[in-house]
């Protein structure tokens, strides 16, 4: 079991003083829920998970959430099913994800742990992750994508 991400590695550090600890796991939220959305959570999660899935895809919670009540404040390569962890492996853990998400969300602010977590900010988010991953797909998976459809 290896860790993509965890919010406890951002404790400490740069963190700010002012914030609640959970901010240290927006960003990690708000890729999870765009995982959910796209249906790329794992199978484990389609079936421990279920009401809570339904409950972030309709905005009833958010993906941050999901990641402390469901994930522990941690993302795992398990939360993923097999095309979620390849996109994941490219984007996320090479921390393209991070620039991305700076730029997008936090270019105003002093500290990426300041982006508040919700749907405005989501759907920005989701954008940016919308053209990374079909750039990715065209790429990298487009037969093995339209096999898993």
């Amino acid at each position: 079991m290896a860790s993509i991400d965890r919010a406890d590695w951002h404790y400490g550090n740069d963190f700010p003083d002012n914030l609640p600890e959970e901010n240290s796991g927006t960003h990690i939220g708000m890729y999870l829920n765009w995982i959910i959305d796209n249906n790329l959570i794992s199978e484990f999660h389609l079936t421990e998970s279920k009401d809570a899935i339904e409950k972030v895809k309709s905005g009833e919670i958010t993906g941050r959430d999901f990641l402390f009540d469901y994930c522990d404040g941690k993302f795992w390569n398990q939360e993923l099913n097999e095309i979620g962890l390849r996109f994941t492996e490219s984007y996320y853990a090479t921390d393209k994800y991070f620039g991305d998400y700076a730029k997008v969300l936090a270019n105003e602010l002093d500290s990426i742990y300041e982006v508040k977590d919700n749907r405005q900010n989501y759907a920005l988010i989701k954008e940016k992750l919308d053209q990374r991953f079909e750039k990715w797909n065209s790429r990298n998976n487009k037969k093995f994508w339209e096999f898993w459809k």
